[in-house]
């Protein structure tokens, strides 16, 4: 790829180039690596001015529909928007339907808009290796918002939590014990709780759940001393109570930007994203080389058959990438 034709086609938000370039930096081929840092590098200087949403909630909870709603709000106010939309890839095949765009009818056809779609590939916290990357990518290209939407609530959702400035978590209404509906570990990332679907014969529920879910967040430490995450109840489908999250997000900014906390924030998930880019980057050599492979094939056996304990394995295994 030329290089110089694709940092003037990102900076000109040319979507032709913009597609090739993320392609660049979520490429797994070992050629790619070179290119696509020194893409980034010279992208680097031009991203950081967006506002970044992280949007995360169970399965079925309407994330696509409300980012659709949200997304389309804010282009309607002059924004440009991009969505990371992070699919599940199978666990057997490796596949993902990567159809996002199909749930976001409007925003798809948005010319303020740019939507990408990417497969987890077994990464957790339910975003991609590259997720940080492709951030830095589309907010050279001049879009001021950036919404990441993940797989759903896991194990691991500091991952997202730590690459985005506002933390979002979307709840269903009469799901059960609502204070048991998501694990408390979220509970304490979230920078604000949004019960989805509260609309029909739900709305009910939902106001029940945002009661819930206040009580639930009186009794734990929140993320910001000086931001206490609000509780909302919305409809993405009928479009109510959307201007009100943006509101809330506006407002987290200003709070946080008065005293640099914002920038201190931003900073902490650099330093975090170089050491993970060192784990991503020792992973590969370990695949890479032949001799560890070899190694890792032997022992693989040995501590199936109960020969070699897995830590013995192990350390046995990075202590021959370093030999």
């Amino acid at each position: 790829m030329d290089l110089d034709a694709c940092v003037e086609g990102v900076l000109a938000a040319d979507r032709t180039w913009l597609g090739r370039a993320v392609t660049l930096v979520e490429s797994t081929r070992a050629g790619d690596r070179a290119p696509a840092t020194e893409l980034l590098h010279r992208l680097l200087p031009h991203a950081g001015g967006a506002r970044r949403v992280g949007i995360t909630g169970v399965p079925g909870v309407g994330k696509s529909t409300f980012i659709d709603a949200v997304g389309t709000s804010l282009t309607a106010q002059g924004h440009r928007v991009a969505v990371l939309a992070v699919d599940p890839s199978s666990s057997v095949s490796g596949g993902s339907i990567l159809g996002d765009k199909t749930r976001m009818p409007r925003l798809a056809v948005d010319d303020a808009a740019f939507i990408r779609p990417s497969p987890s590939s077994g990464s957790l916290g339910g975003v991609t290796r590259t997720t940080r990357e492709t951030m830095v990518v589309v907010e050279a290209a001049g879009f001021d918002v950036v919404l990441v939407e993940t797989v759903g609530v896991g194990q691991s959702e500091t991952a997202v939590a730590d690459m985005v400035d506002f933390f979002l978590v979307l709840m269903l209404p009469g799901a059960g014990d609502e204070l048991q509906g998501i694990k408390k570990g979220v509970l304490e990332l979230a920078d604000a709780l949004v019960v989805n679907k509260a609309d029909g014969a739900n709305e009910v529920a939902a106001q029940r759940a945002v009661r819930d879910y206040r009580a639930a967040l009186a009794i734990t430490a929140p993320a910001h001393p000086r931001w206490v995450p609000p509780v909302l109840a919305v409809s993405a489908i009928e479009g109510t109570g959307i201007d009100q999250v943006w509101g809330h997000v506006q407002a987290y900014f200003r709070e946080l930007a008065d005293d640099g906390e914002l920038g201190r924030r931003r900073a902490g998930q650099q330093v975090r994203w170089m050491w993970a880019m060192v784990d991503d980057l020792l992973r590969d050599r370990l695949r890479a080389s032949s001799e560890v492979q070899e190694l890792a094939d032997r022992l693989e056996q040995q501590v199936a058959d109960g020969k070699v304990t897995p830590a013995a394995a192990a350390a046995e295994i990075t202590g021959a990438l370093f030999r």
